[in-house]
């Protein structure tokens, strides 16, 4: 199994909320990762019926899960039955296009610091076409959990 299949699956989340479909490559300075927007996701209903835009802060959790906690994750050299926790603690990030369902997002992030299990890191967000739908700096920690 490779360092990336185990992290997919150590990851603490599950659909509807997971937003991680693939780690495309991952070392000790940065993370690139991909999703694509379902038509189906439950975020979509309501925003805005007939028009559906993803939110920001969906934007945000995507960046967050691709570029944050998978990077953290390989940065803490995890075992296969290691259970985490992430806690994200900042965000600055600029909106630069609309992103609609059937959208896939490529996810960039560049490692600023990890010391002291807190990880900060520059985002981007970019639809395939290579149009920049958002970018930031984003800082969070992941910690083990006993449950």
């Amino acid at each position: 199994m490779s360092s990336f299949e185990n992290i997919l699956r150590l990851l603490p989340y599950k659909r509807p909320f997971l937003f991680v479909d693939e780690i495309i490559s991952m070392d000790d300075e940065g993370a690139i990762g991909s999703y694509t927007i379902r038509a189906d996701e439950f975020f979509l209903e309501g925003h805005f019926p007939g028009n559906p835009v993803v939110p920001g802060v969906i934007l945000t959790e995507i960046m967050c899960q691709i570029g944050l906690v998978t990077l953290a994750m390989h940065l803490m050299n995890l075992d296969e039955n290691s259970k985490v926790l992430p806690a994200f603690t900042s965000a600055n990030v600029d909106f630069l296009s609309k992103v609609i369902p059937n959208d896939k997002l490529i996810v960039e992030s560049k490692k600023v610091y990890f010391r002291f299990g807190k990880l900060k890191c520059t985002v981007s967000c970019k639809k395939e076409d290579g149009t920049v739908v958002a970018k930031g700096e984003l800082a969070g920690m992941v910690v083990k959990s006993e449950a």
